[in-house]
């Protein structure tokens, strides 16, 4: 089974190469897979989870077909566009302490600001 940072690499490989206007705005944001357990028995469910900063969800998101069609090519079940603004600026979350990585990660990409 590949793993999860190959296929993040895979699918940002693919969305540079043949969608150039979306590969731009991923070099904003942050991709993750975000895993999910569901059913009976328990199935695993993998989604892309895009963390981007508040001024370009709105750009991101109106490319999320793109994302979705290469996700879906690579096995992934959809694609999941994230403020991460938002997210970091939450008093009530507890990211910082549950995944220090990825809330400096998303800590800098919200401090980018500027739309590309």
């Amino acid at each position: 089974m590949i793993s999860e940072e190959e296929l993040v690499k895979e699918f940002t490989t693919v969305v540079e190469r043949f969608y150039p206007k979306a590969g731009e705005l991923l070099s904003y944001c942050s991709v993750k897979i975000i895993k999910y357990y569901c059913g009976r028995p328990r199935r695993l469910m993998r989604y892309i989870g895009i963390y981007c900063p508040q001024s370009i969800l709105n750009t991101v998101e109106a490319q999320k077909d793109v994302f979705r069609e290469v996700a879906q090519h690579l096995g992934l079940l959809e694609v999941v566009c994230l403020n991460a603004t938002r997210l970091v600026r939450d008093p009530m979350s507890k990211l910082k302490e549950e995944d220090p990585r990825l809330w400096l990660e998303l800590h800098w990409i919200a401090s980018q600001g500027s739309e590309p």
